[in-house]
């Protein structure tokens, strides 16, 4: 698309406008994600996943009609700021699921998200100029001929419909507690200037000692904001990988790429999107109880090294040998990739308590980190699994 809108002077430079482009998402997301969290807290989890859906399939219908560089930018900072599903959906999956059950749960919402990233490459990578691809079906004069891009931002959009359908019979896992009658009096007491025999001043103060400073004991939770800061650096890294292999896959082979076509890239994707499915749903819920989240991120951040290394050797080869050694890379980089997330996530929710026998949650954290949960809630894998997919695109 950044190639179309003739932006750039020189072939290489359209990957720095590229940036542009996939940067604005994340822009918006960053700039929205607390509100978001405090919306999904105030008012619950489902509206704030129909609101996103929503978003997704207009801002992403109108993305395929983008005409400038400009335009394109927009309409993507734009949806980012809109939806705040991505949080949202990963604190939903930790309150269905149980105790035991945290690994999978969170588990199947990295894999939702990474199926996605993987989709959706598929879906752009065939239908993306289809009066070129498929000129018997599609001519240059018809509205596929004139936006090339619509196709597939039509497909996605009607993905995120059919999630925003399901949406409607999300059951809401944000309940809010109505205070006891012994609590409102109490609050009647302290009005009148007295509470139970203690006078204002000692009852205000027995108040202040009941509800700790959340905020200062989160800061101080050093297992957490490791957590956090490890998985902000590894997301700065696994970004920059999705946007680079797209364009590094289509690059000219002068210029160090593989001179890929887009269905190509698509079907590098496909097959990478099968093993990861697999290996996130049947082996590692297996691995996480026997190793644990930390040795997997360990494990999974070292072997990332040598792997991203091996690219630009890969580019080297040619017919079977680069087939075969792309889609093992490729399959081995996201399996890593969703491996690492997933026990960040997993160890940033074990971090968090509110006190022995209580329920495990903690609202502030999920408003800026996406951290929240509770036990004992029924399991919806396939929403997840589904939502999640459509979720990644946004």
């Amino acid at each position: 698309m950044v190639r179309d809108f003739h932006i750039a002077d020189r072939e290489e430079d359209i990957s720095y406008y590229a940036g542009f482009v996939g940067s604005s998402l994340m822009l918006g997301r960053a700039l929205t994600s607390i509100l978001w969290g405090v919306i999904a807290d105030r008012y619950g989890r489902k509206p704030v996943v129909i609101i996103g859906t929503i978003t997704v399939v207009i801002f992403n219908a109108l993305f395929g009609l983008s005409t400038n560089f400009w335009m394109a930018i927009i309409l993507r900072f734009l949806m980012g700021s809109l939806c705040g599903i991505i949080g949202t959906m990963r604190a939903y999956a930790s309150e269905i699921c149980r105790k035991e059950y945290h690994a999978l749960g969170i588990s199947a919402v990295s894999t939702s998200w990474g199926i996605g990233l993987v989709i959706g490459p598929v879906i752009g990578g065939y239908l993306a100029q289809p009066a070129e691809k498929y000129p018997g079906v599609f001519s240059k004069d018809s509205l596929f001929g004139r936006f090339p891009y619509l196709l597939p931002c039509l497909m996605i959009s009607l993905l995120a419909l059919v999630a925003t359908v399901v949406s409607f019979w999300l059951p809401e896992t944000l309940h809010k507690h109505n205070k006891t009658n012994k609590d409102q009096s109490d609050l009647y007491d302290v009005a009148e200037g007295t509470t139970n025999g203690l006078n204002l001043s000692e009852s205000m103060k027995h108040s202040e000692r009941r509800i700790p400073n959340s905020h200062k004991s989160l800061l101080k939770n050093w297992p957490l904001v490791s957590a956090i800061i490890v998985y902000c650096v590894f997301q700065l890294h696994d970004i920059a990988y999705l946007e680079i292999f797209s364009l590094w896959a289509v690059s000219p082979r002068t210029l160090g790429g593989l001179s890929f076509t887009t269905t190509d890239v698509g079907q590098v994707l496909a097959i990478t999107g099968v093993g990861l499915l697999l290996f996130q749903l049947f082996a590692y819920p297996l691995v996480e109880r026997i190793v644990g989240p930390v040795m997997i991120s360990r494990v999974g951040a070292v072997l990332s090294i040598p792997l991203l290394a091996s690219y630009p050797c890969i580019a080297l080869l040619s017919g079977f040998c680069l087939s075969i050694a792309l889609n093992c890379a490729s399959m081995l980089k996201n399996v890593l990739s969703v491996s690492i997330t997933t026990g960040l996530l997993i160890m940033q929710n074990r971090a968090v308590f509110s006190g022995p026998g209580a329920k495990r949650s903690c609202k502030w954290p999920f408003y800026v980190f996406n951290v929240f949960f509770q036990d004992n809630r029924p399991s919806s894998w396939g929403f997840i699994i589904v939502l999640g997919t459509t979720a990644s695109r946004c």
